[in-house]
């Protein structure tokens, strides 16, 4: 058998520093009720980004076995098979995917192209926060899920969009070095 070759090490690394992130993205976190705000949509998509969409939706999907098992790695220092039936489920579910899609997205070297990145983002968190709500409607009606789950979250998601944005241009590269 033979040892894991250096791109091995380098993406089980990347994986590793990734579940560090998310971790303290979660733990970056304003207790609101019924879903707290956190980095966390922005940690997943800079995940996707980085790492590409393969190793990006692996390292989510990592970091939410870890919260299912137990490890205090979600918002509040929580973790247990009981997030993925609270309020907050639909959200964790759709990360994964996220990290997929924001991994397939093309490198802006233009402003036509950082803004078709902008917009990417945006859709990205839309698409978390849809999910969020389609999960929590089922827990607390549409209506209250909408003026509790997503409308908070709007400027927000759009905040963090900008950002990603601009990390996007920035990180990858830096990761190469």
């Amino acid at each position: 058998m033979t040892g894991l070759a250096l791109k091995d090490v380098r993406l089980i690394l990347a994986g590793a520093i990734g579940i560090c992130v998310l971790t303290a993205s979660s733990y970056l976190s304003v207790p609101m009720y019924p879903v707290p705000v956190t980095l966390q949509t922005l940690a997943v998509v800079m995940i996707g980004v980085v790492l590409g969409p393969r190793a990006g939706a692996l390292t989510v999907l990592s970091w939410l076995g870890l919260a299912m098992a137990g490890v205090p790695v979600l918002a509040g220092a929580t973790g247990g098979p009981v997030a993925f039936v609270g309020p907050t489920a639909g959200y964790l579910l759709c990360f994964p995917f996220a990290a997929f899609l924001a991994g397939m997205l093309p490198r802006a070297e233009n402003l036509f192209q950082h803004a078709t990145v902008f917009g990417a983002m945006l859709a990205l968190h839309g698409l978390i926060l849809l999910a969020g709500w389609a999960w929590l409607s089922l827990l607390i009606g549409p209506e209250t899920a909408l003026i509790a789950g997503v409308v908070p979250f709007l400027i927000g998601g759009a905040l963090k969009a900008g950002l990603a944005t601009v990390l996007s241009g920035v990180l990858p590269a830096a990761w190469r070095l």
